[in-house]
Formats: C-alpha cells, sequence, structure tokens
C-alpha cells in the first residue's frame, strides 16, 4: 500500500500524521520535496519519532535549502524542480509519501503538489480547526477528487470540533481514520499510541 499525506494548508500536522502511519504499519517513508531546516528535516523528525526497526527512510529527490515554497526555494538554490527527475523509491513494503503544504503549492512555474500524487496512492487529508478550514478541507478534497483521484481518509488534527468534524464527513463521505489531539509534546511513546488507535482503519484502507 502507498498512502499519499497532504493537508489542507501547512502546519497542519502532516509530519506528526506521516509518523503516526509509518509507525502503524511499519511502513517506509519517502518526502520528496524539502524546503529548508535540511538540519531538521521532516525526515530527520519521522525517524525520531519511529521506534519500530522495520521502516526505512529514503532521501529526499529535492532537498532545498530556504523554508518557502518549493519553486520559490528552487529558484533561490539556482535549480528547478522537474517532475521527470523525482523517482519512486522501489520497496517490497508499505510506503508513506509527505507532501508538502497544501496540494496546489507550486513546485515549478507548471506543477504543484497535487501533480506529485500518483494513481495508486490512497490519499489521505489532514486537516486542523481554524476559521476558513472547513473551506479548505472541502476545497482539497473536491480538488483531488476533480483529479480522478480517490481521498482514503481524513485525519483531523488539535482539539476536537464535533460540528465541523460531522459537517465535513457528512458532506464529503469520506473515512475518518482518526483525531490527533493538541498534545502537549509527541515522542515515540506517544506515536506509538496514536499507532495502535489508527491502525486497523489505516489496514482497512
Amino acid at each position: 500500500m502507498k498512502i499519499f499525506i497532504t493537508g489542507i494548508s501547512t502546519d497542519v500536522g502532516k509530519t506528526v500524521t506521516s509518523a503516526i502511519v509509518v509507525e502503524a504499519l511499519e511502513a517506509d517513508y519517502w518526502k520528496p520535496i524539502q524546503a529548508g531546516d535540511l538540519d531538521n528535516s521532516d525526515s530527520h523528525k519521522v525517524k525520531s519519532y519511529v521506534s519500530n526497526s522495520k521502516s526505512q527512510f529514503f532521501p529526499n529527490s529535492y532537498a532545498l535549502n530556504t523554508p518557502a515554497s518549493p519553486h520559490l526555494a528552487a529558484e533561490i538554490d539556482g535549480v528547478t524542480i522537474d517532475l521527470k527527475q523525482i523517482h519512486e523509491p522501489k520497496t517490497e513494503n508499505h510506503l508513506v509519501v509527505e507532501g508538502a503544504g497544501g496540494i496546489f503549492v507550486p513546485l515549478n512555474e507548471n506543477d504543484t503538489i497535487i501533480d506529485l500524487i500518483q494513481p495508486d496512492y490512497k490519499v489521505i487529508v489532514v486537516s486542523r480547526h481554524y476559521l476558513g478550514s472547513i473551506n479548505h478541507t472541502l476545497l482539497t478534497i473536491e480538488a483531488i477528487q476533480n483529479r480522478g483521484f480517490q481521498v482514503a481518509g481524513i485525519i483531523f488534527s488539535g482539539s476536537e470540533n464535533k460540528s465541523t468534524e460531522s459537517l465535513i464527513l457528512n458532506k464529503t463521505g469520506v473515512k475518518c481514520i482518526g483525531r490527533i489531539d493538541e498534545e502537549p509534546y509527541f515522542d515515540q511513546n506517544v506515536i506509538r499510541e496514536y499507532a495502535d488507535l489508527f491502525r486497523d482503519n489505516l489496514l482497512g484502507l
């Protein structure tokens, strides 16, 4: 199984979600494009959260120095992101692929994050509650579906909002895999607890 994790915006919890999914499935992890924080990248963070010994962590196709939109970070680094140079790593294991920001974050003049999604990927959308998040969540799901992909599930991140969550689920018909609470911190133990909670729903995708 190949799972693509995207968010409704930036800083909504994609990396923590990725770590939970990796731990739950003992999956491999790959972030095709990292922009900024190369010494403490999302790959580093997921690796530090995961405690199983099976998961492998594949290098970024593009590791950019500037913490900015990938197209701008690439321009500053003097490179152009080329989808033909982004090669999915070969593995016999489950693979978790983490996007960057939302699905229309630009990679170059023509392509955005949504262009990284492949037909055999199961897409999980991470939604975090804030003013405007319902709109962003519905737009994200509809845009993915308009490209001919299915949204396999949604994970809510942060404090519970039953009204918002039920509206999104009823309107989209997307399966809720679970919700990640506003935890005081995340470490291997907390990630493992969520992995145990989410595992059955993930295996059912």
